[in-house]
This record gives structure tokens, C-alpha cells and sequence, in this order.
């Protein structure tokens, strides 16, 4: 058989014979098989490169998308971020204003009666007593946080408390109101300060063990009396003094009330 580049014509002419002739055309049934299959092979990979691409596209798409999203909860965050910060910087602002407000009441209030020579000023305190209108060396206390050592922690505010309360109906109850303290995360002073504000440390109670004017509650031990006083204040007051609480507990005279309770809590 003639070897060439020739026509498919010349190719089937050019057999010696027909054994020769139907080699040939088996020859070319084969070639013919095999571009068939190899042009089939390729169309498939084009299209499997296709889908391929087409989903590459779509992950970088959805990629995106989520980049996108992620960004705007990002910017959403920071945002919410610096209102909350600057709604917290106007309380504190305005805390501060309204402690520095009460305090100089307070002073004024002394003041005139000393030009006057009349006696100490008095305030009616939220159990209906009269209280004395007492000024702070300071604005505001220093925060006591009970810390992980309740050990320490009791053991330094009971003897502190303990010598406040020298002399009072409370006397010796330090550890209670420094053990309540350190379970509900007061600061210790508070409670044993307000006592002396709303009843002079338990000597003139409204009801039963209540020496904090606190609603209508009477207790029949001081010790269970303490306990709830502290976990109220908690509560609802945060576990600490401010001047937004002073106006919750004692609204008529927040700023004595708020002065006042101070000036108890740095004697502690």
C-alpha cells in the first residue's frame, strides 16, 4: 500500500487488492473512531471547564458578597460601638455634674446656717426621719469591688465596718454586711452608710430591723434585715453610690440624701 498525504479517494485506489482495500478501510474506521472520541473527550473537558470556571465564578462572587456583608456588620459594630461610648461619656458627664451639684448644696446649706447661727441643717430622709445634711471631703467614693479573696476582703471591711458601727444597734454586725457585700458585689460601705443616713444606724427604725427606710419590709434579725438591704441594692441600685440612685431611694431630697450618704461612706 502506498504511503502519502493523498486524497481518501487515492488512498482507497492505491489498494494492490481487496484484502489490502478493506485493511485500508478498517485502517480508517479506526482513525476516524478515534477522532471521534478524542473530539468527544475535548468537547467534554470544554464543558467540565466551563462548569468549572462558572462555579470558580460563583465562589468568588459569593466570596465577595460575604466580604461585603462582613464589612457592614463591621461598620454597623463600630458605629454602635462609638453611640454606646458616647451615650456612657454623657452619663458619666452628667453623673458627675449632678454630684458636684448635690455636694455644693450641701455646702450652701451648711453655710447659711452657720451665717444664721441656726442648727445644722436637716433633710427628711426616705423612712420619715430627720437626718443631719452632712458634707463629703470628696465628690464621689473610690469604688470598692469585691475582688476573688473573700478571705481578705471580709476580714479588712468587717474590722472597718465593725468601728463605724461602734456605739449603734448594728454594732458588730460588720462581717454580715461585709460577707453580703462580697456575695452580691457591693461596695461594703453603702449599706452601713445609708443605715446611719435613714435611721442613725439603727436607732430609730420606722419597722422592725428596717434601717434603710426600705418600703414597707420588716425582718426579725438584723442579720436577715442586712441581707436583703444589700441584695436590693444590688438589685436595683447597682451596688454602688450615684446620684441617680440618691434620686431612685430618696426623690424629695436626692441631694442631701446623695451628700449625706457620702460623707458616711468615707468615714468607713
Amino acid at each position: 500500500m502506498q504511503q502519502g498525504s493523498g486524497s481518501l479517494v487515492e488512498l482507497l485506489l492505491s489498494a494492490d487488492n481487496f484484502y489490502e482495500l478493506v485493511s485500508t478501510i478498517q485502517y480508517l474506521d479506526v482513525i476516524q473512531s478515534r477522532n471521534s472520541e478524542a473530539v468527544s473527550e475535548l468537547v467534554s473537558l470544554t464543558d467540565e471547564l466551563a462548569l468549572t470556571q462558572a462555579s470558580l465564578n460563583a465562589q468568588m462572587d459569593e466570596a465577595e458578597a460575604e466580604k461585603q456583608r462582613a464589612d457592614e456588620a463591621r461598620d454597623e459594630a463600630e458605629e454602635a460601638r462609638d453611640q454606646l461610648e458616647a451615650k456612657i461619656a454623657a452619663q458619666a458627664a452628667a453623673e458627675a455634674a449632678a454630684r458636684k451639684a448635690a455636694i455644693e448644696a450641701a455646702q450652701r446649706a451648711a453655710e447659711l446656717a452657720a451665717q444664721s447661727e441656726q442648727q445644722t441643717p436637716t433633710f427628711t430622709t426616705e423612712s420619715g426621719n430627720d437626718a443631719t445634711v452632712e458634707v463629703p471631703d470628696l465628690p464621689d467614693p473610690d469604688i470598692v469591688v469585691p475582688d476573688s479573696d473573700k478571705d481578705a476582703f471580709v476580714s479588712e471591711w468587717s474590722a472597718r465596718i465593725d468601728a463605724y458601727l461602734a456605739g449603734s444597734p448594728l454594732a458588730g454586725q460588720g462581717t454580715t454586711f461585709a460577707e453580703a457585700a462580697w456575695e452580691y458585689g457591693c461596695d461594703p460601705r453603702l449599706s452601713p452608710a445609708i443605715s446611719t443616713v435613714e435611721s442613725s444606724t439603727g436607732r430609730v427604725c420606722f419597722l422592725p430591723h428596717n434601717a434603710w427606710g426600705w418600703g414597707s419590709s420588716s425582718w426579725s434579725s438584723w442579720e436577715e434585715a442586712i441581707w436583703a438591704h444589700v441584695a436590693g441594692l444590688a438589685a436595683g441600685y447597682g451596688g454602688q453610690l450615684t446620684y441617680a440612685g440618691a434620686q431612685k431611694y430618696c426623690p424629695p431630697n436626692a441631694d442631701a440624701w446623695y451628700a449625706s450618704v457620702l460623707a458616711n461612706m468615707l468615714s468607713i
